[in-house]
């Protein structure tokens, strides 16, 4: 029995010593390896914080700031008020080539708006155009010179989520420490599907490449020159594309039901409210490979206030030690 239980011993002890020897990175683990796994991204974003009972602007430290991305909370790196040294604002206004009944009064109002802006904003019309964003004149100080710019829509009309897409894509500035704003005039028409779809894949790339650019959109609605009693839901279907968008970003929308407004003095005087309320809000998130567009939550303490802030964000990658 003894010289049985040795000869077991010995056989055991062969298999040992003739087995190979794994690197100990090869030993399974539970736990994620990956350097993927452990980095960490950064993200941007711009929020519109506006007092509900007062005209005065609202006063948010960082420390009233808790926000969530992609569902799991976050860190709030900087809360930086946009005025004075900080307010550095470019803004396109995109008109849908079908606006071709704008008349004079709204042309007014358009440069009463432009003008009162402040006078380090730099801003550009812009005109949908068979889907792409063409620029009347250069994002400028120079008020005159913008004005100039501003003249009837014309051209063919296409979908205007490849015009604010293309402007995305091709905004005419890479300063990324500005504010990047859109003011689309436009009835959001998508002429390439008929109803409401909530994931238009024309719709949801806008959105995407908007939130990409890092760009806070506003919609004005105006009905086009060709549409008609007969294509009041396609309308309606505009108008909550719309908001799609500008809630995506951070924006909102300005409509009167499904017919044009009779002035565009009140959403200018809103606008205008807007832009001196905002704050660029710099977070940190878990980011595994590649960029990639997360939902955000924001929450806020300690005081009553209207707050706009997108939907969705860019979470990109950042430095780690």
């Amino acid at each position: 029995m003894g010289k049985q239980i040795l000869a077991i011993w010995i056989a055991a002890t062969a298999l040992l010593i003739a087995a190979p020897a794994f690197p100990q990175s090869d030993v399974p683990s539970d736990k994620p390896s990956s350097p993927a796994s452990k980095a960490s991204g950064q993200g941007q974003a711009v929020v519109t914080i506006l007092a509900k009972h007062s005209e005065l602007p609202v006063n948010v430290s960082q420390q009233d700031v808790t926000i969530k991305v992609d569902g799991k909370p976050s860190m709030v790196t900087s809360w930086v008020p946009l005025r004075g040294a900080n307010d550095k604002l470019e803004l396109v206004l995109l008109i849908d080539s079908s606006a071709r009944n704008l008349d004079g009064s709204q042309f007014d109002e358009i440069k009463n708006f432009l003008q009162a802006l402040t006078p380090s904003a730099k801003v550009a019309v812009a005109y949908m155009q068979n889907g792409r964003a063409v620029l009347a004149g250069p994002l400028s100080v120079d008020r005159a010179q913008t004005l100039r710019s501003l003249h009837l829509a014309m051209g063919p009309t296409a979908s205007p989520y490849f015009s604010l897409s293309d402007l995305a894509q091709h905004w005419p500035s890479a300063d990324r420490h500005a504010r990047r704003e859109v003011i689309l005039v436009t009835d959001g028409v998508e002429p390439y599907n008929h109803g409401y779809d909530p994931n238009n894949s024309y719709v949801q790339a806008a959105i995407d490449d908007s939130v990409r650019a890092g760009l806070v959109v506003y919609s004005i609605y105006w009905k086009g020159r060709n549409r008609t009693v007969a294509s009041s839901g396609l309308n309606d279907a505009g108008q909550n594309y719309l908001v799609e968008v500008t809630q995506a970003t951070g924006g909102t929308s300005y409509w009167t039901g499904t017919d044009n407004p009779v002035s565009f003095q009140p959403y200018f005087e809103d606008l205008v409210r807007r832009l001196d309320n905002q704050y660029e809000l710099g977070f940190s998130a878990s980011l595994r490979s590649k960029p990639v567009i997360e939902a955000l939550r924001l929450k806020f303490g300690g005081f009553a206030a209207e707050v706009a802030a997108p939907q969705q964000v860019l979470v990109d990658r950042t430095t780690t030690e």
